[in-house]
């Protein structure tokens, strides 16, 4: 076989579509009031050109799907489009490769993140450890040009290792790229591959999420939303990268790269669930048992004191993007700036992911942020035969 054999034939499962699960309905549809107001925000207040949402209840999958692929673009989304998930990233990746990282003892949550990546250097740098960085507690900045300034993506991760703490590791929450950039790094050492190989081996491959991975191809186009008219970029962004400093990491990193559609994610939370023992699914999956370090990453961490971060994810707090109604003290979830979102109820063994391309043609749109929770409250109310208390349409 030649050496480009394996690579053609990856292509060749990568460019091949897998049909939807049909599970059976339950007696209440809970899009019923999520749907309509989700048209409203999309058709009529253009808050992204189009929107997907999936809910998964008791391994129970629904989707509804408003407006059109994005601007010039009138194709309408489904179950089946692919999105650019941004910070989704970090959680769907970045974290999950973490909790298997944890359970092989290939990365322990107390050590000095310099034991796997001994570039980062600086000052206080030997106190920050993995967990610091998982809960956004390192003193790290929230971000840097890392784009603007280097050529390659060895030079953009030298960058990101020698960036100087602003605090001190644990006194401070600020939520940032380079923390889970340095994180990939820990991870490409320990399994001595890159982050992309990594997570189509050990987790995309194995769930059959067939949607999911880093640098899709060029069949995919078709049904990628677009996001932003980039002007670094300049063109159109459609199956590349919203995100430039992961642009400049080739496309693969911890905090941005990944893209995927709302039935892989829906899958992907009926795994976690099913890890947490909180999942009664009708449907006959076969799936590699989650991480046992699992339970240890969904739980509030209180690093710094009050900090809302579990590790890697994110728990309810003030308005929470996964509305009012879900578990304080139990769920977990992440957003990312594209306009993706995905929360986890396991009290009510519930997933709401909701995908859109909000930045497209342009990042300046601040009607989303009240969709998410909207989404969420009315999901719930459906499911519980709340009265809708959500204001909006």
């Amino acid at each position: 076989m030649s050496r480009l054999a394996p690579a053609l034939l990856l292509l060749a499962a990568a460019c091949a579509r897998t049909a939807p699960v049909n599970n059976p309905s339950p007696a209440v549809d809970p899009l019923s009031l999520a749907a309509p107001y989700l048209d409203s925000m999309v058709v009529l207040d253009s808050a992204s050109p189009g929107a997907v949402v999936g809910i998964s209840v008791h391994g129970r999958h629904y989707f509804h799907a408003s407006g059109h692929l994005g601007a010039g673009v009138p194709e309408a989304p489904d179950s089946s489009t692919v999105y650019d998930l941004a910070s989704l990233t970090k959680v769907i990746g970045l974290t999950t490769a973490m909790m298997i990282a944890v359970d092989e003892h290939r990365i322990e949550l107390d050590a000095p993140i310099q034991r796997y990546v001994p570039a980062f250097q600086g000052k206080s740098k030997e106190q920050v450890t993995v967990r610091h960085l998982l809960t956004h507690s390192s003193g790290l900045p929230a971000w840097r040009a890392l784009y603007r300034q280097a050529t390659s993506r060895a030079d953009a991760y030298a960058l990101a290792d020698t960036t100087p703490l602003d605090t001190l590791p644990g006194t401070r929450f600020v939520y940032s790229d380079l923390g889970a950039i340095v994180m990939a790094q820990a991870l490409e050492s320990v399994y001595h591959e890159r982050l992309d190989s990594l997570l189509h081996r050990r987790l995309f491959g194995p769930l059959g999420m067939d949607d999911t991975r880093y640098l899709p191809p060029d069949c995919w186009i078709p049904r990628i939303a677009p996001t932003e008219n980039d002007p670094w970029r300049g063109r159109t962004l459609r199956g590349e990268v919203h995100d430039e400093n992961a642009a400049r990491l080739d496309g693969v990193s911890g905090h941005a790269g990944l893209f995927s559609s709302a039935r892989d994610l829906l899958h992907f939370g009926d795994w976690l669930l099913e890890g947490l023992g909180s999942h009664d699914s009708s449907a006959a999956y076969v799936w590699p048992p989650p991480p046992t370090s699992e339970r240890r990453f969904v739980i509030r961490q209180d690093i710094p004191e009050g900090s809302s971060r579990a590790l890697g994810w994110d728990t309810p707090s003030g308005l929470s993007s996964g509305g009012k109604y879900i578990s304080r003290d139990h769920s977990f979830g992440h957003t990312g700036f594209t306009g993706t979102s995905i929360w986890i109820d396991p009290t009510r063994d519930l997933v709401i992911v909701l995908l859109s391309n909000r930045v497209n043609p342009t990042r300046d749109n601040d009607r989303w942020g009240p969709v998410r929770r909207n989404v969420a409250d009315r999901v719930v109310e459906a499911l519980e035969g709340r009265r809708s208390q959500v204001a909006g349409r």
